[in-house]
């Protein structure tokens, strides 16, 4: 895969969420599209590109638009950074980011960033009572900040359709990391206040998702790939 197939990249993760510390990694996302003639043979193309030295994902792009429409959070922020933080942005990109709002509805996304922050529960409760090797602490903060990335993201998401990626208070992430690497019920608080703020908040979001829009943007950016492919063919 060369460069030319990445339509949108950018700095998620830590980083973009204003929670980077010294020697943070610098995590990457984007999506890219394989060469529409890959796609009919026998052995499709590999559908993700996973690098770990830079940290690195590409998600080819049907796959990310199927877990988009699944609420996924994490490929969902790409469409949602700020613009100083994306490094590849292409005309079929930037359509990308203008279908967001499409790719989303109620309970995929309450079921998404609120399940995922209480399997993030699950895993911190499952680690024990606190006596922890520094290690493991440490790691143990870090997903305890997920978690509450998590809810809240999620929850303004849910109540008005729109996500905003940095968080409002980095040492308060980092203060609530410590109280959980302590004692993991510590958690449980936070994880029950949003789940009743999602039960008492009606949503802005729609009950299903609007798939045309994906699926007529993947077919121009089939039809692109195919174009430009069978040029450099001939």
């Amino acid at each position: 895969m060369t460069s030319k197939n990445i339509l949108l990249s950018g700095i998620v993760g830590s980083t973009a969420y204003g929670l980077a510390r010294e020697g943070s990694d610098v995590d990457r996302l984007g999506v890219f599209a394989a060469p529409t003639e890959d796609l009919h043979g026998l052995h499709p193309p590999k559908e993700s590109h996973v690098t770990t030295a830079p940290d690195s994902t590409l998600h080819e792009v049907a796959k990310w638009c199927r877990l988009a429409l699944r609420g996924n959070p994490t490929v969902n922020e790409l469409v949602w950074l700020p613009d100083e933080l994306y490094e590849v942005r292409t005309p079929l990109g930037d359509e990308l980011i203008g279908l967001r709002a499409s790719l989303l509805s109620a309970k995929r996304v309450r079921d998404a960033y609120l399940g995922y922050a209480t399997q993030q529960f699950k895993r911190l409760y499952d680690r024990g009572d606190g006596a922890l090797c520094a290690d493991t602490r440490k790691r143990t903060a870090k997903h305890a900040r997920h978690l509450k990335r998590l809810c809240g993201q999620g929850y303004e998401l849910y109540a008005t359709g729109h996500l905003s990626i940095r968080v409002d208070d980095p040492d308060e992430y980092y203060r609530f990391g410590e109280q959980v690497a302590a004692d993991a019920m510590a958690a449980l608080p936070l994880l029950q206040h949003y789940e009743q703020a999602f039960d008492e908040t009606r949503s802005a979001l729609p009950e299903q998702a609007d798939e045309a829009p994906a699926e007529a943007w993947l077919r121009r950016v089939r039809a692109h790939y195919y174009a430009v492919e069978g040029r450099e063919g001939s």
